[in-house]
């Protein structure tokens, strides 16, 4: 075996290994494992991989990028195992990082065609591979801390597919690019002045993905904001309903203690007649019509009793039977607007599912209950018409061809918080359960 072949090609596998941190920077809320053991299980995968890659690269005298390229395909099936994001944010933070990873490569091309000009790509020296390797480990180490600070933000919190398949186009139009412009015989580089125009059209280029990825997040951001600000004045209007519902029951109250004494007047002479029964029907309507101008209380978030008593008053006028039973830990196990966002999003769709039915068929049962003192359980039934569209990937939309956005931000909510979300449908009936960690 060739050594220098070996020592040579040995640092341009273990690039592979700042690169896999990169793609978890944006993952730190939606990892499988804890941070020490997922990176026990790349040392563990990587290492083994760039000795066996590199000895047959040495022994073969083959490209690395005929075994490199491929793996990655492989490797990216490895990083979806060890994160709970959906598919187009893990590929668009893949790709992305593959994308960027591949600039080092070209610049340790240029600094291998500086030293050694008779040479190729074929007998990349050794000292080109260690500054490919450094240089890759300081692109890592520079965006560690803005990935870390701000990115992981958009990856939590925006869940629009075809926005991180854009991204995913992008940062792929980069990697072909830099794939096949690998320079096989270092004369061309030699050739006029492209030994200095070959490394600044790459500076170029790496600048331009970086403002790229920069712009995108700045856009993302005001997704977000925009995003965020829609659900607050939602929950806000939904509040100022309530407060409109408890001062009309501050007026009716005020019109039965006026009316009161005409009810006494009323008792009174019933009672000296010794008419039982019309003072007993006489009292059964003055209950019934303080029950009915009592606003319920479902729990003591007063942003949540206006959104409960929001979807509670759309399933009544739509002739739909409640059964709901709430129960919520104090403080919240998630944000207000999280919390917000997953029970919206649940009793919206149970709604919808009921609405396809006759009204005598419909019925929605919520029940939220606390378990073992650190857990607190939705659970989810509505009734519905029985028709689901499902692929590989879940629940999709009956409204249209993608997968239902409301079940994706239920479960992403629930996942954010160390907790769990599943759908399930038996005939007419649609089921989903949800985990909080408390």
């Amino acid at each position: 075996m060739d050594m220098n072949r070996w020592l040579s090609t040995l640092p341009q596998f273990l690039v592979l290994l700042p690169s896999a941190a990169s793609c978890y920077y944006t993952m730190q809320n939606q990892m499988r494992h804890t941070p020490f053991r997922t990176a026990a299980l790349c040392a563990a995968v990587l290492f083994p991989y760039s000795l066996l890659c590199s000895c047959l690269c040495a022994v073969l005298r083959i490209d690395i990028n005929v075994i490199l390229l491929p793996s990655l395909i492989l490797f990216f099936f490895l990083y979806r195992r060890t994160v709970t994001a959906s598919l187009p944010k893990c590929l668009a933070v893949y790709v992305g990082v593959c994308a960027v990873q591949t600039f080092p490569a070209q610049f340790a091309y240029v600094f291998d065609a500086f030293l050694h000009p008779t040479s190729g790509y074929m007998d990349f020296s050794m000292e080109a591979a260690f500054f490919q390797l450094g240089l890759s480990c300081l692109i890592a180490a520079a965006l560690a801390w803005p990935a870390c600070r701000h990115f992981f933000r958009m990856v939590d919190r925006l869940d629009f597919p075809k926005i991180w398949y854009s991204t995913v186009a992008l940062s792929a139009v980069f990697l072909i690019m830099n794939t096949l412009s690998v320079p096989k015989s270092y004369s061309t580089l030699h050739t006029g002045r492209m030994l200095y125009l070959f490394p600044l059209m790459q500076g170029c280029a790496l600048a331009v993905l970086i403002s790229i990825y920069l712009l995108f997040y700045r856009g993302t951001a005001v997704i977000l904001e925009y995003t965020e600000l829609k659900e607050r004045s939602q929950l806000l209007e939904m509040q100022s309903h309530q407060y409109r519902t408890l001062l009309e029951h501050i007026r009716q109250n005020a019109r039965l203690r006026h009316d009161f004494r005409h009810s006494v007047r009323l008792l009174s002479s019933l009672a000296e007649k010794g008419n039982i029964e019309d003072i007993r029907a006489h009292l059964a309507e003055f209950e019934s019509s303080l029950t009915e101008s009592t606003p319920k209380n479902y729990c003591a978030n007063a942003a949540l009793n206006a959104l409960f008593g929001y979807y509670h008053e759309m399933a009544v006028s739509a002739c739909i039977d409640t059964d709901w039973h709430i129960e919520l830990p104090e403080p919240l196990p998630a944000t207000e607007l999280d919390m917000a966002s997953l029970f919206g999003n649940l009793m919206e769709n149970a709604i919808d599912g009921c609405l396809t039915i006759p009204e005598d068929d419909r019925y929605f049962c919520l029940t939220t209950e606390i378990r073992h003192s650190n857990r607190l359980y939705i659970v989810s039934t509505n009734s519905f018409d029985g028709k689901v569209r499902k692929g590989k990937d879940g629940y999709r939309s009956t409204k249209h061809g993608g997968k239902g956005t409301g079940l994706i931000s239920i479960t992403t909510a629930a996942e954010k918080y160390g907790g769990s979300a599943q759908a399930s449908n038996s005939g007419s009936e649609f089921f989903v359960d949800v985990t909080l960690k408390i």
